[in-house]
């Protein structure tokens, strides 16, 4: 794993700049407002001290970028620890049959074998959701089970 540094700067009165240089030497970062606000912001490429972009985020865009960015690192770390088991695979899933219906309602580990290990929605992830869980329009499931456990929960997500 490769240990990237992240210098964290405070600013009096308005809150904290974070930040880290990425291979092509520009800085990418976001600066924490006291009030909440986030502003994710790029140096120029000739000068990693002067700002080339800056973009206000609200706090649930910032979460919603922050869950676009975590959850295919959720689902990678899910493969990486599940790659030694042989017959374990994990595998992310539409939700379109289930909108508005509970995990439990599903009857999915029941049915196929495999388990829910989280759900991402809005780019966030949701880990270790109870039967209580509501899906809600643009959920993923992600599913870890064998490959027929696995196309059998695709089938039912998809269909019912």
């Amino acid at each position: 794993m490769i240990c990237v540094n992240v210098e964290i700067t405070p600013l009096p009165g308005i809150g904290t700049r974070q930040d880290f240089t990425i291979r092509a030497g520009r800085r990418v970062g976001v600066i924490t407002y006291r009030d909440g606000r986030f502003e994710l912001i790029l140096s120029k490429a000739t000068d990693p001290d002067s700002c080339a972009a800056s973009i206000p985020l609200s706090p649930e865009e910032a979460n919603t970028l922050a869950g676009l960015l975590g959850a295919p690192q959720l689902v990678a770390h899910l493969r990486e620890e599940h790659r030694d088991i042989t017959g374990i695979t994990t595998r992310q899933l539409p939700v379109t049959a289930f909108v508005n219906h509970t995990l439990g309602e599903t009857a999915l580990r029941t049915r196929t074998g495999a388990s829910i290990v989280a759900v991402v929605r809005s780019g966030n992830a949701h880990p270790s959701p109870g039967p209580d869980f509501i899906f809600e329009n643009g959920d993923l499931a992600v599913v870890v089970g064998t490959a027929e456990g696995l196309d059998a929960a695709a089938q039912i997500f998809h269909g019912g």
